[in-house]
């Protein structure tokens, strides 16, 4: 069932030459571009109560003369005014962009100037990061045997990279970008990687990392010699994020696990969990390749009294 846009004056604190022009722009909405029930419902709630602060914020009932000469203070008290009610970050983006939308059709149909809203920046957004794995389910995901590729070597090509991303905390694009040469010396204790920005760093390896990868190199038809990709798709060509990121779904809905279990989530399991067990954060942001350690941070969930705690532990004068 579509929204039905609640136009009544008592509902929509304006005048009717804006209700009319409001009622129109939702129509619009829901029957050409067909947006979704309920972004209709979060965008009416949207403009009508930037239609109830328009009328404290002038005196009256603000008319369509005046949302169409809105100036960037007058979009920022309104959003002050939400941020002091209570609304996060992401509400007030989602308010500036149902205002947007309503001024670019009231300037498309020469109604209005949008300058004001398109210049006005959106209030920044969390960081949002996917939830760890339990312990459990990180070695369960890592597993050659809760692989569903029928194929025995691409069910261990896909544990070998997925233990790189627990194991050593790599980026799958990273453990994708490892040469055939790589790896190929089971006595190494360490490995150097290139990382964002062409960074290098170096990540120690786990006996469980070396397993996992002789044993799809064992299986690989192909030929994983220096010069070519490690890691190769079931026709021997490069293999793609998008086949592991696809392969691990199948396996997510197999085994229970929650949406947010994903390639990326095991390289965060592996800061996290090395974290809980007391590891030291800054070498955790070496481990990584972060380039700050307030990344880190945010990256493995440490709040400030976590961050104060390891502090005050480490430095020789707390």
């Amino acid at each position: 069932m579509g929204v039905q846009p609640q136009t009544e004056p008592f509902l929509v604190s304006a005048r009717p030459d804006l209700i009319d022009a409001r009622e129109n722009w939702l129509k619009s909405l829901k029957n050409t571009r067909r947006l979704a029930a309920n972004t209709l419902e979060a965008y009416e709630r949207d403009t009508r109560q930037f239609f109830q602060f328009l009328t404290g914020h002038l005196g009256e009932p603000p008319a369509l003369k005046d949302v169409a000469t809105l100036r960037i203070a007058d979009l920022r008290s309104f959003l002050a005014r939400r941020r002091n009610d209570g609304a996060g970050a992401r509400t007030l983006g989602r308010g500036l962009a149902g205002i947007r939308s309503f001024l670019r059709f009231l300037e498309k149909h020469g109604m209005a100037n949008a300058a004001a809203s398109i210049a006005m920046r959106a209030p920044r957004q969390p960081k949002s990061l996917p939830k760890p794995l339990t312990m459990v389910d990180a070695r369960r995901v890592v597993e050659k045997g809760e692989q569903l590729n029928e194929a025995p070597w691409i069910a261990a090509r896909n544990a070998a990279v997925l233990t790189l991303l627990y194991g050593c905390g790599l980026r799958i694009s990273e453990a994708l970008g490892l040469d055939g040469g790589a790896l190929n010396d089971p006595d190494a204790r360490s490995i150097l990687i290139t990382g964002k920005g062409g960074k290098t760093r170096m990540v120690p390896l786990l006996p469980v990392v070396h397993r996992a990868v002789a044993e799809y190199r064992a299986l690989c038809p192909y030929d994983l010699e220096e010069g070519k990709p490690l890691f190769r798709g079931a026709r021997g060509g490069e293999l793609h994020s998008a086949i592991i990121q696809r392969d691990m779904q199948k396996m997510r809905g197999a085994l229970g696990l929650p949406e947010t279990a994903t390639p990326h989530a095991l390289r965060h399991s592996f800061a996290t969990h090395l974290l809980g067990r007391g590891g030291d954060l800054r070498t955790i942001q070496e481990l990584l390749g972060h380039a700050s350690l307030s990344t880190t941070q945010v990256y493995t969930g440490v709040d400030t009294e976590r961050l104060m705690e390891i502090y005050a532990k480490a430095h020789p004068r707390a």
